[in-house]
Order: C-alpha cells, then sequence, then structure tokens
C-alpha cells in the first residue's frame, strides 16, 4: 500500500468548531476509516498536531482522538518540514497572523473563515500564497450539506426553469446567559473581539449564491443589535456591541432576488434552523440542512384571499420529499478530504484564499450598507 502522509498543524482546534467540525468528523474521522483511499493500493493519511494556548485542552484532545501530538509553541512546530499544511481556526483576529508565518514557513494553507477581519488582508493573505507558490484553501463547508448537493442537482436538471427567488431563513435563539448558559461564545457579541453575525454569516450566503444560483452584483443590508447585555464564560454580565441579527436582500446576476434573514435572537418554527425556499416558473424547493421538499407546477394549488373564512388548503400538502439517492457524508470532512487530494495528488481546488477575500468582501459590504443605509455594488475582486 503506498501511503501518502500528510502533516497538518492544526491550530485552534480547541474552539468548538476546531474540535467538533475538524478535528473529530474530519481529521479523526479520516484516520479511524483507514484514511483516504485514492486507489486500489493508494491512500492518504493525514498525522495531525494540535496547537493552541491551553495545555490541558491540548491533552485532552488528543486523550478523545488519534491525534497523539500537541504543542504550545507554533513557531517550532512551523519550522519541522514534517509538517506541510497549516490549517486555521482560531478567532478571525488572530488569523492572518498565523497564516502569515505559515506562509513564511513555506506551509501550504488551508483555514476557516472569514480568513481575515478585512478584504485588505484578505486579498494580501491570497496575494502571499500565491507569490510564495503555496496551495492554499478556504472552508466552505455548506456547498456540501445533503440538501444543497440535491438542491444542485434539481437545478441542473432543469426542475426549476427560470429561477425567481432564494428566501434563507437562518438562526435561533441564543440564551443570554443570566438564566440558562449560552450556547455561542461570548466574542460573537462583542464588535471589539471581530464578533457579529454578519461578518459570520454574510461569507457563508456569498459562497452559497454565487455557486447555486448566480454571483452578486449588489446588497442592502441592516444589522441590529436587540439584546444588549449578555452574560460571558466567567458569569460576568458585558454590554453586546455587535449585531445579533442581519436582514439581506441580494441582486444576482441573472435577475435572480434572494432574501436571507440571519439571527441568533429568533426562535425557531420551520423545518431546520436553516431554510431556504428557491421559487422558479416551473417549481418551487424548500430545503433545511440535509431534507429538500419539491412542488411542481402542475402540483401548485390555487388559493384564493378570504381572511373570513378557515384557510381550506394545508399548504404543506402538495409537497414531495426529495429521496436520499447516495450516502451524504459530514460536509466539512469531504471539503477536507478534497483539499487533501488536491495536497497529495495535486488536483483541483478551486476554493481558495480568493474565494475566501470575497466572501470578506461581502461582510464588509453588508456593514457598510448598514451604516449607509444604501444598496451597494459587489466589485469583482482581481
Amino acid at each position: 500500500m503506498k501511503t501518502h502522509r500528510i502533516g497538518i498543524i492544526m491550530n485552534g482546534v480547541t474552539g468548538r468548531m476546531g474540535t467538533n467540525q475538524h478535528l473529530i468528523r474530519s481529521i479523526d474521522a479520516i484516520i479511524k476509516q483507514g484514511g483516504l483511499r485514492v486507489g486500489p493500493d493508494e491512500v492518504i493519511m493525514p498525522d495531525p498536531i494540535l496547537i493552541g494556548r491551553s495545555e490541558s485542552k491540548l491533552r485532552e484532545l488528543c486523550a478523545r482522538t488519534s491525534a497523539t501530538k500537541w504543542s504550545t509553541n507554533l513557531d517550532e512546530v512551523l519550522a519541522n518540514p514534517d509538517y506541510t499544511v497549516y490549517f486555521d481556526s482560531q478567532t478571525t483576529g488572530r488569523r492572518a497572523d498565523g497564516v502569515r508565518k505559515a506562509v513564511a514557513a513555506g506551509k501550504h494553507i488551508y483555514c476557516e473563515k472569514p480568513i481575515a477581519v478585512d478584504s485588505k488582508t484578505a486579498l494580501e493573505l491570497h496575494e502571499l500564497c500565491k507569490k510564495a507558490g503555496v496551495k492554499n484553501g478556504v472552508v466552505q463547508d455548506k456547498l456540501w450539506l445533503a440538501s444543497f448537493v440535491k438542491l444542485k442537482r434539481l437545478i441542473q436538471t432543469g426542475f426549476f426553469g427560470k429561477i425567481l427567488s432564494v428566501r434563507g431563513e437562518f438562526g435561533y435563539w441564543v440564551f443570554e446567559g443570566h438564566t440558562i448558559p449560552a450556547q455561542r461564545p461570548s466574542w460573537n457579541y462583542r464588535k471589539e473581539d471581530d464578533g457579529g453575525i454578519i461578518v459570520d454569516m454574510l461569507c457563508h450566503w456569498q459562497y452559497v449564491l454565487e455557486n447555486l444560483f448566480g454571483e452578486p452584483k449588489a446588497l442592502s443590508c441592516y444589522g441590529a443589535t436587540h439584546i444588549a447585555e449578555r452574560v460571558d464564560e466567567q458569569g460576568k454580565p458585558y454590554r453586546c456591541t455587535a449585531d445579533d441579527a442581519a436582514y439581506a436582500t441580494f441582486e444576482l446576476e441573472g435577475g435572480v432576488v434572494a432574501h436571507f434573514n440571519s439571527s441568533w435572537v429568533t426562535r425557531v418554527r420551520r423545518d431546520d434552523l436553516l431554510t431556504v425556499q428557491v421559487d422558479g416558473e416551473k417549481g418551487s424547493a424548500v430545503c433545511g440542512l440535509r431534507d429538500v421538499w419539491i412542488q411542481h407546477y402542475g402540483n401548485t394549488p390555487r388559493p384564493t384571499w378570504n381572511p373570513d373564512i378557515p384557510q381550506p388548503i394545508n399548504f404543506f400538502e402538495g409537497w414531495a420529499k426529495v429521496p436520499d439517492q447516495e450516502t451524504y457524508d459530514n460536509a466539512f470532512k469531504i471539503q477536507w478530504e478534497l483539499f487533501l487530494r488536491h495536497i497529495a495528488l495535486d488536483e483541483p481546488f478551486p476554493w481558495d484564499l480568493l474565494r475566501g477575500a470575497k466572501g470578506v468582501q461581502f461582510a464588509e459590504l453588508g456593514l457598510k450598507s448598514w451604516a449607509e443605509r444604501r444598496w451597494l455594488p459587489v466589485e469583482k475582486l482581481a
């Protein structure tokens, strides 16, 4: 068996996303399945070393997973030629410095989004990778959600005909912490710590819209800080300075109109934490994180407006669930496997740091649109 060993420096995996999605459900899962099989007698085997500031957390993660190595000294590990890939899932404000150091050390780069706190820095990181000749990628996990894979198939087969509009609802109630503990970190709600739902979520909507429905041409965004005070991890109240909800409308190439509501202060009465409705001339679809329901033109009811009688139509009927025609793996793991193939076999990987910079640009425009109360064009990045 030919084995491509890939040493991966995993920085920031003690955080919620880094631990669960990137370490446990991706890299650890690949190791436990015997590596990534790429041929009858050929396999890619990741070899991670965990980086962080807390020795106790790093030791605990090694005890829980297949990872056996950890360090609190990033510079020392970057100097080790056994590790050729640098992965960063730190908080956004720390990411650029980590990536700069890794590029200077000749490492290939894979990182969470947003890749930087502003588009100027994001483009700088892209250019650094380009000049250094290192491979690079940004996490764009939602492209591999089971529901969006099914949705892409529907678009490719012409189910919708001409797509008219896209409406997304994302979010749930994040407890303030006064009585029930919060289920998100406190930095998310402090602007001085690069928090805010616009920065967090608009980069997702950018790549989802571009890859499924058309490149965004313009946007209008309104943000809000609905909850003024929350309680941090130490039990201390703090003032919320970042937006906890965003209401954004996008004009896409081809005339499609999209609107996404993103909120950490909404109670869910819909199919999932994220639902997206796509309306086309020939049919519509509603998808959650895994399932998709469709209604063809021929199955569309003909309602009439009459608020004086009970609604005679059950609007949930007449929708058909799209069957699972394949196995859907964890979305983060799927993209990790594509990136590992890119490193070991030089297979194409289009989701580079330039794509990541487009997401940062999108979030910047959202914040600017909110501040200036106006529509803004989305300029193409070089």
